[in-house]
């Protein structure tokens, strides 16, 4: 990976003049002690604090270190890696911040799943102070400058999040549209944010807030988005939420021919049979896992211990490519079987459909 750009010539500066006092080690080692954030190898961050949003959500507050920017799109998310019983874990969160703020920090908010190894310790686990990767912002699930004249948003659970850093944005720079947010929990307890947007409804003129607990009232039929929002048909759509909902009004939007109007972000991968597994060998002589057809190659490398870089873990960003040295792999989307030496494979939604080796 190349090295983050130097700050300022004063850095540099120093490092210059370190470095014959400091070899083998580089100036970068013992910057690095003083402030864990001083470093140019890899971009940290600092847990600044954690904020319970709901009893199993919570937001962390984190202050990046050096080559961070601080301009990223609301709606876009980030690459966290948290080291756990001495190996890294990571996973892709939405901010939930507004770019370019004062404090320098950054906010990501987590609901902890049963499923979810990383977002239960995110949530339950982690304490302020604790130094943690990141990996710079990235999607496409943003609005346009200027927005849309009108908008709706249709969101389900944790898919507030992206939505939280769009509304928070476009109400500090005064621009927010006439805008309609759906918003689905299962009850009062467990909407995130709602405070916070029921006051902010109250007080942007053109935000509507519709929200709806759906242990009491069910789960919105999308049928019936006439009861939420009469001119829906007239609106751009970002919706984010649990894939049947995202499924559901993909295909009612791609039905009215509307489908170039809805933007979706999706926390989870739509994914077809797995492939046969096999033996994974990371690199030529490098470590060697066995996996069944529903692990992905990312997953067992990380599982390895392998530093396997990462983006989207969905197959969208391709910031996890490496080259099949042999093998081949099938795509978890598609169900397509590949796989010729030297070819580039995205390991977030590749298998292994027997033997393979990845050059590392």
């Amino acid at each position: 990976m190349a090295p983050l750009i130097e700050r300022t010539s004063a850095l540099q500066r120093l490092r210059t003049l370190g470095k014959g006092l400091t070899t083998p080690l580089s100036p970068d080692d013992y910057l690095a002690l003083i402030n864990p954030l001083w470093t140019q190898r890899e971009l940290r961050g600092r847990v600044e604090k954690v904020v319970a949003e709901t009893e199993n959500a919570a937001t962390l507050v984190i202050r990046p270190g050096w080559g961070w920017s601080f301009d990223h799109a609301p709606g876009q998310y980030i690459g966290i890696g948290v080291e756990i019983d001495g190996r890294f874990h990571w996973r892709s969160y939405s901010l939930s911040s507004v770019p370019l703020v004062e404090g320098r920090t950054v906010s990501i908010t987590v609901k902890a799943m049963p499923e979810g190894f990383l977002s239960e310790h995110l949530v339950n686990g982690l304490e302020p102070g604790t130094i943690v990767r990141l990996a710079t912002p990235q999607g496409d699930f943003v609005v346009p400058d200027p927005p849309p004249e009108k908008m709706l948003m249709l969101v389900g659970g944790s898919g507030i999040t992206p939505i939280m850093s769009i509304l928070r944005t476009l109400d500090r720079r005064g621009s927010l549209p006439d805008a309609v947010l759906s918003y689905s929990a299962r009850h009062r307890e467990d909407m995130m944010f709602h405070d916070e947007l029921h006051e902010l409804a109250q007080r942007a003129e053109h935000l509507t807030f519709v929200p709806r607990f759906t242990d009491d009232e069910g789960m919105l039929e999308i049928e019936r988005l006439d009861d939420v929002c009469h001119d829906w048909m007239e609106r751009e759509t970002w919706a984010c939420g649990p894939a049947p909902m995202l499924d559901a009004l993909t295909d009612h939007y791609r039905r009215l021919g509307r489908e170039d109007h809805l933007h979706v972000e999706r926390f989870n991968l739509a994914v077809t049979d797995g492939g046969e597994g096999g033996t994974v060998t990371f690199g030529v002589g490098g470590p060697t896992v066995e996996v069944d057809g529903a692990t992905t190659l990312l997953d067992a490398g990380e599982k390895a211990g392998v530093n396997m870089l990462f983006g989207c873990r969905m197959g969208i960003c391709h910031t996890c490519d490496v080259p099949l040295a042999s093998g081949r792999v099938r795509d978890l989307r598609s169900g397509d079987e590949h796989g010729e030496p030297g070819e580039y494979v995205q390991t977030c939604i590749s298998v292994a459909a027997g033997d393979c080796t990845l050059s590392l």
